[in-house]
């Protein structure tokens, strides 16, 4: 395989419990994975990444690790993970797994140990356990808040029934922040990367990668606008080329961890690869996470969150090549994944949908039409794929889903909608299992008809054997798409902006390929070249809502 693969892949998310279930008990797992391998080959991408399926108790999805070294029953065991990576490796797809250091479960056995060992106990200093202020310590240390709503503190019960220290938990109260100011959880973290690495993954993707260091103090912080995002980015006023960030948040004390770790990896073969998500901006501060001797990859959320305008987009797209370029890195670009709104929906939403939020039953009346949604979605999608450096696809989305809105409220998981009093819906709209035969149980997800969420009846146009043979159909755009893309060397290639255009078409070529979306509202004059690929069909002018691929002439 090529050196530095990451630079150019194509890399699959898998959300393992809604991918495929092998066992029939509504919840995907390994083995359904396994089954499915050979499909995601013939897409045409280079890696799977796949969200947390190591032990966990499940209350946000897996995010919540109580064993990094093992895998839930809920998914199957080593054995079968071992059955996978060579499947897949004999496919020739690479194999990316989620890594949570943030944070643990509250059934670790590091943290129960904690608990039970006290105050001013080395157990107690893997985590960030605090006295309380006031009166009796009755309030919490500061004033931080949960990503998930709420307060970010809670307080134990000592062993001897008396009210005792706090404990951080920037998300669910089931999750406590561990202290990376600790030898102990740096050494071990070392230790289960090389686990992992020594069982033949070739990479990780780090859960909350900007997250690990706080700043010294815990100072109280109040963010300058509200939302769900992760990023503690600055309000919309803030001009300021690094404004300051929570003090939970992008601390410089991460990037010595990332160093230890690239060493790590540095020591296996393979170019095995760390890709943070960090939801930090702006990109020039993100950039410091892909410096030559951290990680290779970090996820582009500025590129993510950028609305369908042509301004915007030719920007952000720039500025992510000088940023990831100056430190010579590749940059990441990715439109969907576990926790926000699906692009087939996202990009065509007329009103403002912070991340994390998600869109349910109250929103209906002000939905756009999925089919325009869709076109829009897919659009966006064969832009991305043009640019240089790699890109990520979520499950599903080669199949043109849209989130899933009419989830019933006793259906719903996500812990967000718990803590938020159901103010925010949260992420299970897009985490709906996905379906693969539309006449089987659902829809092909297994053959007992459970889902652990359940599927929309529309479910049925969008099943894989029903778009396989239809040359229209999004799957298949996704093909040609990929198949163009390595054929060309387009990830390996470099922008080269096309001017003579309106403002809102973004037109540029890369390697030989001339790339022209159309995000206005008449259609445009397309320059001399043969038609490689279309997001949707057209005949004469380039319709509003749609990207063409076309070989550059000579």
């Amino acid at each position: 395989m090529a050196s530095e693969w990451w630079r150019s892949a194509v890399i699959y998310q898998v959300y393992p419990r809604s991918f495929a279930d092998g066992d029939g008990d509504g919840v995907g797992d390994l083995r359904g994975i396994r089954s499915r391998l050979p499909e995601l080959a013939e897409l045409g991408v280079d890696a799977v990444w796949f969200s947390p399926f190591m032990t966990s108790p499940q209350r946000d999805a897996g995010y919540d690790v109580a064993d990094y070294t093992d895998i839930d029953p809920l998914f199957g065991s080593l054995a079968d993970f071992t059955d996978v990576l060579t499947d897949a490796h004999a496919l020739g797809l690479r194999i990316i797994i989620d890594l949570v250091p943030n944070h643990t479960s509250s059934d670790h056995v590091w943290f129960q140990a904690a608990l039970a060992a006290g105050p001013g106990s080395p157990e107690r200093d893997w985590y960030i356990f605090r006295d309380g202020k006031g009166a009796g310590g009755d309030e919490p240390p500061n004033n931080w808040q949960s990503v998930f709503g709420g307060p970010a503190w809670t307080r134990v019960t000592e062993a001897d029934g008396t009210p005792g220290q706090w404990y951080l938990h920037l998300f669910d109260s089931s999750q406590p922040d561990l202290n990376w100011r600790s030898p102990f959880v740096r050494a071990a973290f070392v230790d289960i990367l090389k686990f992992w690495l020594d069982w033949g993954v070739d990479g990780f993707r780090v859960d909350v990668a900007h997250g690990l260091i706080k700043a010294e103090g815990l100072p109280d912080y109040t963010p300058p606008q509200a939302g769900g995002s992760m990023g503690g980015r600055p309000g919309a006023d803030d001009v300021e080329d690094e404004p300051p960030l929570a003090p939970y948040w992008g601390q410089e004390g991460v990037h010595e961890i990332y160093r230890e770790w690239h060493e790590v990896l540095a020591g296996y073969d393979g170019d095995r690869a760390l890709c943070g998500e960090a939801w930090v901006e702006p990109l020039s501060r993100l950039a410091k996470w892909v410096r030559p001797d951290e990680m290779q990859q970090t996820f582009n959320f500025a590129y993510l969150e950028t609305p369908w305008e042509g301004g915007a987009l030719r920007e952000v797209i720039q500025d992510s090549l000088e940023a990831f370029g100056a430190v010579g890195a590749p940059s990441t670009w990715v439109l969907s994944n576990h926790d926000v709104v699906r692009h087939a929906t996202r990009l065509a939403l007329a009103f403002e949908n912070p991340q994390g939020a998600g869109i349910g039953p109250r929103d209906l009346k002000r939905l756009p039409d999925r089919f325009f949604a869709l076109r829009r979605g897919r659009a966006a999608t064969a832009l991305m794929l043009a640019l240089p450096g790699s890109s990520y696809l979520y499950q599903g989305e080669e199949l043109g889903l849209p989130e899933v809105v009419d989830l019933p409220d006793d259906a719903r998981q996500d812990p967000t909608w718990f803590r938020t009093g159901g103010e925010r819906y949260g992420r299970d709209g897009c985490r709906v299992p996905i379906p693969w035969e539309a006449g089987a149980p659902a829809y092909g997800f297994n053959e007992t008809g459970r889902s652990w969420l359940p599927q929309p009846k529309l479910w049925a146009e969008y099943a894989r054997d029903v778009q396989k043979s239809d040359p229209e159909s999004t799957l298949s755009l996704y093909r040609t798409l990929l198949e163009l893309r390595r054929q060309h060397g387009l990830g390996l290639g470099e922008v080269e902006w096309l001017g003579g255009y309106h403002e809102q078409v973004v037109a540029l070529r890369n390697r030989d390929v001339t790339v022209i979306a159309n995000l206005g509202t008449a259609p445009v004059t397309l320059p001399a070249g043969d038609i490689l690929a279309a997001s949707s069909p057209f005949e004469g002018r380039l319709p509003v809502d749609t990207t063409v691929w076309l070989r550059a002439a000579e």
